[in-house]
């Protein structure tokens, strides 16, 4: 007796390296994934707002005049800086210190008000003003255009998710990405919460993603290339079955926002920059339970999986010394 060769593919695609969904025994990405890539294209946007959906989104809130604002807060474009090395002066190591601690305080406040039945718009309220309260701007307001103060990436949004009027529901995870204008610099973290009781699988996805970035600062060491992080990262999601995004990396910061150095947080072996003390970048890996393929809101912001699958995100801000990594996103 034969068993039947799936012909559809299933609701949470395989991960790029995992046997493909039709039994043919070869890796998705040798097999089905283009093909169905190309499915997923044909059907529009819709497969993509299957799950979350877009809400109203509020005005833009006011930040007070005596607060020190970033060369983007009114015009939307950040200036472009000469290519200025990535080694940091003491100085600006100082007020990133203070910055990324003020980042890391902002994101465990607003993390203690998610709740079921708690909006998005309100959690970035609650974010807004816990900056202005700490002398900082929102470095997200204005950037590019972006209309808020913090991203709000609920289950299947990987990245740059709006705060709306949605409310989270029990069973929702939510990445809350804080960064703040402070001192002159950018602190930049974020992390992935459960509301209320969430499955087993988004607990998982939540505790690998986590175990993701950790292992990718492990790898942080002088005198080693960029692409030993991702490297690290990619080994860790693809051991658990899972994959990581390919579109967005972390980035160098300081003065500016992101600089031009990216981190990759899968193996890229021409990420060939060796790391060197005094260099401050991010480490935020997304990982996804399903492909690592992503979609674009129409508003041009909202990073979703392509297949639906969750996704989940942490981000801390760190130092390269001598011995290695020193985190500055702590409260």
């Amino acid at each position: 007796m034969t068993t039947a060769i799936p012909r559809t593919p299933p609701a949470v695609l395989p991960g790029p390296n995992d046997t493909c969904w039709c039994g043919s025994g070869t890796k998705y990405k040798k097999c089905h994934r283009g093909a169905d890539a190309v499915e997923a294209r044909k059907k529009g946007p819709d497969v993509a707002r299957k799950g979350i959906r877009p809400g109203l989104i509020s005005p833009r809130r006011d930040v007070p005049l005596h607060i020190p604002r970033p060369d983007y807060a009114v015009s939307g474009r950040p200036q472009r800086r000469p290519s200025d090395s990535e080694i940091r002066s003491p100085d600006v190591i100082a007020r990133m210190r203070r910055a990324c601690k003020a980042a890391a305080e902002v994101l465990q406040e607003v993390a203690s008000h998610v709740r079921p039945g708690i909006t998005t718009d309100e959690l970035d309220a609650i974010t807004h003003e816990a900056y202005i309260r700490r002398g900082g701007y929102p470095s997200t307001l204005n950037y590019h255009g972006f209309p808020k103060s913090l991203c709000t990436s609920v289950n299947e949004v990987i990245c740059h998710g709006i705060p709306d009027n949605r409310a989270l529901e029990d069973g929702d995870i939510v990445n809350l990405d804080i960064t703040i204008y402070l001192d002159g610099v950018h602190g930049d973290c974020s992390a992935t919460h459960f509301v209320g009781k969430v499955d087993p699988e988004s607990e998982r996805l939540v505790r690998v993603t986590r175990e993701c970035m950790e292992l990718g600062i492990a790898a942080v060491k002088p005198g080693r290339p960029i692409s030993d992080i991702g490297r690290a990262i990619e080994d860790h999601a693809t051991k658990n079955g899972m994959s990581v995004v390919r579109a967005y990396c972390g980035h160098g910061i300081g003065e500016t926002f992101h600089t031009s150095l990216q981190i990759p947080h899968y193996y890229e072996p021409e990420a060939d920059t060796i790391m060197q003390p005094g260099m401050i970048f991010t480490v935020e890996p997304m990982i996804n339970l399903g492909g690592w393929g992503h979609r674009t809101w129409d508003d041009g912001w909202t990073a979703v999986t392509a297949d639906g699958s969750r996704s989940a995100q942490f981000e801390h801000t760190l130092l390269v010394t001598e011995q290695g990594p020193d985190i500055l996103t702590v409260a």
